[in-house]
């Protein structure tokens, strides 16, 4: 553990020396602390940002240590840093992906289930309301919808509300690929308009897997290498959830879906530092 916290502030440290951050002479603890006691918290500690507190203090990794409020409100103003750590990590995970192959999915993420949502203080709309066909249950909160390489690291990454649909979240991918990239995903993201837009523009391969009834049905082997590929993508989700708690502690939306965007970085920072 105390090697991977090393190698994670050092990773904060480059990367903001590189983005030429400029910092307060006068503050006691960097940016570059701030972000690595966040990740320490989603990586180690389940989103305890208390504990990663306590923990980087008593092992002499971070002091002084910031107050809880103070250590709060600076995490929130570091959220565009976060954005640029999870961008340059993509950047890398692409660049060393030679076969061009990657998958998307998304994840649900529970505020709580779906009988206590008259009670809920986070999200009170309507559109937070989605459902699980996996597990046949309803659920209130957030989808992560997720790119990722063959190997299960993270090219991009972006948080809905519960109710959206997965093929509506395909507008609001990039699609920053190499030309010649192949996509795979589930029967949700068949969209032949895209599929075609993304074939003549960028020479991309959109490939779902398709429905019963589709009109552009694929041979046999076609379909064996898709399930294939999406064995990947139930790893990283597997992944995800066991670094998530059963439930996250929030006070506010923004609260909620910073926690959750941190799991993600977290896990694209543990597969860097791990190839290293």
């Amino acid at each position: 553990m105390d090697e991977k916290i090393i190698a994670m502030y050092c990773l904060c440290d480059d990367l903001l020396k590189a983005l030429h951050h400029h910092e307060d002479a006068q503050r006691q603890m960097t940016d570059a602390e701030v972000m690595t006691t966040a990740l320490v918290a989603a990586l180690f500690l389940r989103g305890n940002h208390a504990s990663a507190r306590l923990l980087c203090q008593e092992r002499g990794f971070i002091s002084p240590m910031l107050s809880k409020s103070r250590y709060n409100r600076r995490l929130h103003h570091s959220k565009d840093m976060f954005i640029a750590l999870l961008n340059m990590l993509g950047t890398v995970w692409k660049a060393l992906n030679t076969s061009l192959t990657y998958v998307l999915d998304s994840f649900p993420v529970a505020v709580c289930d779906n009988y206590r949502i008259p009670h809920a203080k986070i999200y009170r709309q309507e559109a937070y309301r989605g459902y699980i066909a996996s597990k046949k249950r309803y659920f209130y909160g957030v989808k992560i919808h997720l790119m990722i390489t063959k190997d299960g690291q993270p090219i991009e990454m972006f948080l809905t509300p519960g109710s959206f649909g997965d093929v509506e979240a395909l507008k609001c991918f990039s699609f920053d690929l190499p030309a010649q990239s192949i996509i795979y995903g589930d029967k949700a993201y068949n969209d032949y308009a895209i599929e075609d837009l993304l074939c003549e523009v960028d020479h991309i391969v959109l490939r779902p897997i398709r429905k019963k009834n589709s009109k552009r049905a694929l041979p046999p082997y076609v379909e064996f290498v898709q399930h294939y590929q999406r064995k990947m993508v139930e790893t990283v989700g597997s992944l995800l959830e066991r670094l998530l708690p059963k439930s996250i502690h929030a006070v506010t939306a923004e609260g909620f879906e910073l926690k959750v965007a941190l799991f993600v970085v977290a896990h694209s920072v543990d597969c860097y530092i791990s190839d290293l």
